[in-house]
């Protein structure tokens, strides 16, 4: 029986090179945290092939694309792969993979780069199941997540992200070893949650903190968080005097629970 492959759909870029796709698959750490792991828009499955070579862990896959599931069920018969049918992004983590209770898994996937940010949310959200993940992005938006304090394009998603995993840039990926080849070039990182589940902070005044912050980047702190209607006793000129990408995580935290504290 011949294979249909799926056809390819806005947003997604098929890799090609085996070589990378091994390499991405290798970058995940594999511990003894969990051993499942779920794999987001599989495609025709480069990664998968080597997921399936280790017999330690179960692989999982989650697609919203029919022609792909389809293909993936007919390519992959009696090799253990457990394929979900359905969008992650409206996902029930608690029931998603069916896991025991305190279970959890790692996340790994070539990202459709339109919702790309959209999944790193929806896993901030439900950070309790996901200590791993090892995602291709466009380079772009790859650079943003990893960047330092000081960095031009370190900002929101930088540091809500980084509050919560440690991030490392991991490789840079060319345009043509996709198929088609995107617009851009890609880059592949990994995420490790810390140890802390939650910010040693008012969680909403900290994501509140950040967005003002940034939403005025170019002025300084004591004018772009004029909008929040707070005071800034306790907080010294030095800090108010820098601007959002100047302030590292732990910083941002800092100032939120004195800013919570003018109240």
């Amino acid at each position: 029986m011949k294979l249909v492959k799926p056809k390819k759909h806005l947003g997604q870029h098929f890799l090609k090179d085996q070589d990378v796709a091994l390499a991405i698959v290798d970058a995940l750490a594999l511990t003894d945290k969990y051993k499942n792991v779920l794999e987001i828009g599989p495609g025709m499955g480069v990664l998968t092939q080597y997921l399936l070579q280790n017999n330690n862990y179960q692989t999982h896959v989650i697609d919203i694309d029919t022609e792909s599931v389809q293909y993936l069920r007919e390519a992959y018969v009696d090799t253990g792969l457990k394929i979900i049918e359905g969008d992650f992004l409206k996902a029930d983590f608690t029931q998603l993979l069916s896991l025991q209770e305190g279970e959890q898994f790692a996340v790994i996937g070539n990202f459709p780069y339109n919702i790309s940010t959209q999944i790193i949310f929806k896993i901030l959200e439900n950070r309790p199941f996901v200590p791993e993940v090892v995602g291709m992005f466009q380079k772009e938006v790859a650079e943003r997540y990893a960047a330092k304090h000081g960095s031009k394009v370190y900002g929101i998603t930088s540091v809500l992200t980084q509050a919560y995993y440690n991030i490392e840039y991991l490789m840079t990926v060319d345009a043509t070893l996709f198929d088609p080849p995107p617009k851009v070039q890609s880059a592949v990182i990994r995420l490790t949650r810390k140890e802390h589940l939650e910010v040693e902070c008012n969680e909403t005044m900290f994501y509140k903190v950040v967005k003002t912050a940034f939403n005025q980047r170019r002025k300084t702190l004591r004018n772009a968080l004029k909008a929040l209607g707070i005071n800034y006793n306790n907080i010294d000129e030095v800090t108010l005097g820098k601007r959002a990408e100047q302030l590292s995580v732990a910083q941002f935290i800092d100032l939120t629970n004195t800013l919570e504290g003018n109240k």
